[in-house]
């Protein structure tokens, strides 16, 4: 199994889980400029898509898009997913909303916008933020342990953080948790961001 990243991307939140897991894989830094692997592969012919994450698994299937790679990853290890009844679909709400209302509520960022549109970009962020923040149910999301949602909730908060967005408390404290976990510190080590 391979996962494909580019340092401090959203798909960190796969290299995390990948390790919370304890799932064995390798990665490999894409350019995503240049289309191109840290090996020289063509990665439009990894993911047509042209961006991460993507991950090979053993089969030689390719898994996109954060959402469904996080999935995959919790059906690994169901520790990585709330549980009872409706624990997947819970998991499945909270990766939506972070992928759809605050990962891409950061497009200004990135995309070299003017103040005005980042700043507007920030109110709507520390909102859907603040969403999260009263629903926490404990020290993560769903309570005591951990997700993949947490997961990529913590890597929204290193792009607000790096973005001079000050992130509510309670998230403020569960992305200093998250910095302390063993998998956290082993894939941002791998991405050379510490």
């Amino acid at each position: 199994m391979k996962l494909y990243f580019s340092p401090g991307a959203c798909s960190l939140a796969d290299h995390i889980s990948l390790h919370e897991a304890k799932l064995s894989f390798e990665h490999e830094k894409v350019d995503l400029k240049a289309k191109r692997t840290e090996g020289g592969a063509d990665y439009l012919a990894i993911n047509p898509k042209g961006y991460v994450p993507a991950l090979t698994l053993d089969s030689g299937e390719t898994l996109t898009e954060n959402v469904a790679i996080l999935d995959w990853i919790a059906h690994q290890d169901t520790a990585l997913r709330p549980s009872g009844p409706m624990g997947h679909t819970h998991l499945l709400q909270a990766l939506a909303f972070i992928s759809t209302e605050i990962h891409k509520s950061f497009k200004p960022f990135f995309a070299g916008a003017g103040d005005d549109e980042k700043r507007k970009a920030s109110e709507l962020i520390l909102k859907r933020m603040g969403y999260l923040d009263q629903r926490l149910q404990g020290d993560y999301l769903f309570g005591a342990d951990m997700s993949v949602a947490d997961a990529y909730l913590f890597v929204m908060l290193l792009w607000a953080k790096k973005n001079g967005i000050e992130a509510p408390a309670r998230l403020a404290a569960l992305r200093d948790r998250m910095m302390e976990r063993p998998a956290v510190r082993k894939a941002m080590t791998h991405e050379g961001l510490i």
